[in-house]
């Protein structure tokens, strides 16, 4: 059937595409991992873009708009630029002059990337929340190689609107932008998954085999979050606690033994406690001489684990008369690390691959 519309120039039998323009790609599936982000470089001014972008987050400080502007474009940014830039050299990847967050995320990607090359529909890209490379610019890169599907893979096991909802977040921004939008799914978050619970199990006994010493007490240090925001819904407390009864579980070990903690607190609101550097004191002037410190709501070491933990809460242990102390590695892109991440992400592409 023809049919012409006079004056309109509109056709039933036209061309799908217009004349000259190219079908544009697409049945691809795409994979993004999301990390929280990294600094491009440890100068004043590169930490201060990479702090102003962080902090300005509403998912991460809920404070008043105004009163939060005062203090954040007022002392924090003018000092807090210098010691983050301290912290950051401590830990820097001095070989390809970035964070070790980004080296470790880059190749989680590449090791999925080359796991899934079986399957030629899928392509696997990283990006990051705050920083570079943008989700902005991964979405775009995805969409230009074809993808119309997108599974976003926010890195924490652990659900908080902090790290996977505003990573979230930053995505559907991008998505809004887009004429032709990818359709999408997001990673729940995964703290009792059977595998994710299994590798670190495996990660955390062949590290203290690995030991010179025996730990007397080992801690799983999480990051904290402010008390309020657990008050006011956020599940993160109890995904952090139900990722401990499982690991215990697992190892056969007892609370006392394997203890959960919280680090990274800032300004003066009560965040969720214990505390990882007050509990680290408080260990070591009870006697405890042998101390390792796991994190496993990181997955991927950064400058949490590498600077805050290895180095600042092992100088405190030390300090109050403790004499071993190990900071056992994330699963970062190991066997373990990545069985998980390829596990999650084949688990939920059921239905599109």
């Amino acid at each position: 059937m023809s049919e012409t519309r006079r004056g309109s120039g509109f056709r039933s039998d036209a061309e799908p595409v217009p004349r000259g323009q190219a079908e544009p790609a697409s049945g691809k599936v795409g994979v993004l991992l999301l990390n929280l982000g990294t600094p491009d470089a440890t100068d004043y001014w590169s930490m201060r873009r990479y702090l102003k972008e962080f902090l300005s987050d509403r998912r991460v400080v809920e404070e008043n708009r105004l009163k939060w502007w005062l203090i954040l474009n007022g002392p924090i940014l003018l000092r807090r630029p210098f010691s983050s830039g301290e912290a950051y050299r401590s830990i820097w990847n001095r070989t390809l002059d970035e964070s070790p967050l980004r080296t470790i995320t880059r190749s989680q990607g590449e090791k999925l990337g080359a796991a899934l090359k079986g399957n030629g529909r899928i392509v696997v890209d990283w990006a990051m929340r705050y920083g570079n490379p943008s989700t902005r610019s991964r979405i775009e890169a995805l969409k230009s190689r074809g993808c119309d599907r997108i599974l976003l893979f926010a890195l924490y096991p652990q659900y908080a609107a902090a790290t996977t909802a505003t990573a979230y977040d930053k995505a559907f921004e991008a998505l809004e932008a887009m004429r032709w939008q990818p359709a999408v799914r997001t990673v729940p978050p995964y703290y009792g998954d059977p595998v994710y619970i299994g590798a670190l199990a495996a990660s955390l006994k062949r590290e203290v085999r690995r030991l010179k010493w025996k730990p007397d007490v080992i801690l799983a240090s999480f990051h904290g979050l402010p008390v309020k925001y657990i008050e006011k819904g956020d599940p993160y407390q109890n995904h952090c606690a139900a990722t401990m009864r499982a690991l215990r579980e697992k190892l056969g070990w007892s609370e006392d033994f394997l203890r959960l903690t919280f680090q990274s607190r800032m300004g003066k609101a009560q965040w969720i406690r214990p505390y990882t550097d007050k509990t680290v004191e408080t260990l070591a002037r009870e006697g405890v001489k042998n101390l390792a410190v796991i994190t496993p709501g990181f997955a991927a070491d950064c400058v949490e684990t590498l600077e805050e933990i290895a180095i600042e809460n092992g100088d405190i242990f030390r300090e109050h008369g403790g004499q071993n102390f190990a900071a056992i590695p994330c699963l970062n892109d190991s066997d373990e690390g990545m069985k998980v991440i390829r596990s999650v992400v084949e688990r939920e592409l059921q239905g599109w691959v």
